[in-house]
């Protein structure tokens, strides 16, 4: 046999802590990309509001 007693779990720990290291990245993955996406929503929603702003001055100065 091994060494190692029958109530050793060192086998179960390190599995138990690579599954919380992989989760631990899994989420940092979820929150990066969701907080990308929302970056990148509010930067598309000025864009749009700049462009509405610069037709309306447009049309406005187009005075005739």
């Amino acid at each position: 046999m091994t060494d190692r007693g029958w109530y050793d779990d060192s086998d179960y720990n390190d599995a138990l802590q690579q599954a919380e290291h992989a989760e631990r990245f899994g989420w940092a993955a979820i929150a990066g990309t969701v907080g990308a996406l929302g970056c990148a929503l509010v930067a598309l929603a000025v864009v749009c509001v700049g462009a509405v702003a610069a037709c309306l001055y447009v049309v406005m100065a187009a005075d005739y």
